[in-house]
């Protein structure tokens, strides 16, 4: 039987809007969900020497202070990299946070993990709850009641609700595609076709990642 799959969601919280402009990571989350539930959870502020300017602080509660006491960024990416070895990535507004964790791993000296590709749930939802007010997590959040996880901007706070807003997903996915998925779960690798589907193709799209599935499975029991 094949191992279940562990999907990591991470969550920062950082000086700036990208590497790029000069912002580093100042705190960071992982929640592991598997089969419905979520199984571990990691969350640490981290120094990478930065200074947070006062509209930062005030957005996320972390100040200089609190920072100068963390651990090393370094420390912390290793830390989290260790966590998540061997699980594919969920963020909400991925494109943010790809960025920041590819940035902090290689200042780190971290190497890439193959596992650790990412899939969005702002993509997801465009195409799954077009009737959502806004693709914000809180506002989905809000749509879907799901659980309060506590202070909006704070890493493991996000982290958490983007965990819980990845589970309804995958329910959705395997309420709506039953027939499709012939019992096939919502992967990760579903996940990051669907979120570049126009909403039209959702369907199609399912059927063919089934029908990939089903004969990539055919050759892995034909090698043995």
């Amino acid at each position: 039987m094949a191992q279940a799959e562990t999907i990591a969601v991470i969550d920062f919280e950082t000086s700036g809007m990208s590497p790029a402009s000069g912002g580093r990571a100042t705190e960071i989350a992982a929640v592991l969900v598997r089969e419905g539930e979520i199984v571990g959870e990691y969350q640490s502020l981290m120094n990478a020497g930065v200074w947070v300017p006062p509209f930062i602080e005030q957005l996320t509660g972390i100040s200089n202070a609190m920072l100068a006491k963390a651990p090393p960024a370094a420390v912390v990416m290793a830390e989290v990299d260790a966590f998540t070895r061997g699980c594919p990535l969920i963020a909400h507004n991925a494109s943010f946070d790809r960025g920041f964790w590819q940035y902090e791993l290689a200042q780190a000296g971290c190497m890439p993990d193959p596992a650790h590709e990412f899939a969005c749930t702002v993509l997801l939802a465009r195409r799954l709850y077009p009737e959502a007010p806004s693709c914000k997590l809180g506002a989905l959040a809000r749509h879907h009641q799901l659980p309060d996880m506590g202070r909006a901007h704070r890493a493991l706070a996000d982290a958490k609700t983007t965990a819980h807003l990845l589970l309804r997903m995958q329910a959705d996915l395997l309420d709506r595609y039953r027939a499709e998925l012939l019992g096939l779960p919502a992967s990760h690798a579903l996940l990051a076709r669907l979120q570049r589907t126009a909403k039209t193709q959702l369907k199609r799209a399912v059927s063919e990642h089934v029908k990939q599935a089903r004969q990539a499975q055919q050759l892995r029991l034909a090698q043995f």
